[in-house]
């Protein structure tokens, strides 16, 4: 019985040995462990930053079809990966969670300039005091672009041309259906955000990151909490 219990006691002594990890040994395992993550990361941001290119280009390309599949593909990414950046507000850097605010800024140009269009059918054919609204106001805005350099779908010209129809009183209601056609310049902002989280290779690496950090501040609590108490003792 005492060879018995002398064999059980080795295997169990044996056993705690294989079992017994030391702080030492977790501090330097966060040295791989922090530059895996800071790889898989980069790599996953990189990956963000060309798909969103790839949508911003097809903006530029008034290619709506490509446009639409580009950002499905982007914010399929996005919502399944940790994707980390850092983007500026007001000149101030600010690390987030996902793409960041970007605008398509030529799409809504496009369907401004479609609205305006339709405008333009609209009050030749009204029946206002002042006649041709519109080709009056172009008549101001088209001398005005071609000093600047304007193109008919930029910024410049499209508020010209809002800003001369508004010069007439009598085109208020007019001026209402311009205005009300327009699109919200907000409909074509655009944010994705990711995870915190998320079942990848990435996230899984974080996360194992993370256990190894909480282990270490665990067995740091519990060190001071017992040379604490020996002043009790």
């Amino acid at each position: 019985m005492a060879k018995l219990g002398g064999k059980i006691k080795e295997r169990l002594r044996k056993r705690k040995v294989h079992i017994k990890i030391k702080s030492w040994m977790l501090l330097l395992a966060l040295v791989p462990l922090g530059f895996i993550d800071a790889t898989l990361l980069r790599y996953d941001h990189i990956r963000m930053t060309e798909l969103l290119n790839v949508v911003l280009e097809a903006d530029v390309e008034e290619n709506d079809v490509k446009l639409a599949e580009a950002l499905t593909e982007l914010k399929e990414f996005v919502f399944s990966n940790v994707v980390i950046n850092i983007v500026e507000e007001n000149g101030v850097p600010r690390v987030m969670f996902g793409t960041g605010p970007f605008n398509l800024k030529h799409q809504y140009l496009r369907d401004a300039r479609k609205a305006l269009e339709e405008a333009e059918a609209k009050l030749v054919s009204d029946n206002n005091p002042n006649g041709n609204i519109y080709g009056k106001a172009g008549e101001v805005c088209r001398a005005q672009a071609i000093s600047n350099g304007w193109a008919w779908d930029s910024p410049g010209f499209i508020n010209c041309m809002l800003s001369e129809i508004q010069k007439y009183p009598a085109a208020d209601n007019i001026e209402d259906t311009v205005i009300a056609n327009l699109p919200s310049t907000e409909l074509y902002w655009r944010n994705y955000a990711s995870p915190l989280w998320a079942p990848t290779l990435t996230g899984w690496m974080l996360l194992l990151t993370a256990v190894v950090i909480m282990v270490l501040i665990l067995r740091l609590i519990v060190y001071v909490v017992l040379r604490v108490s020996l002043f009790f003792v």
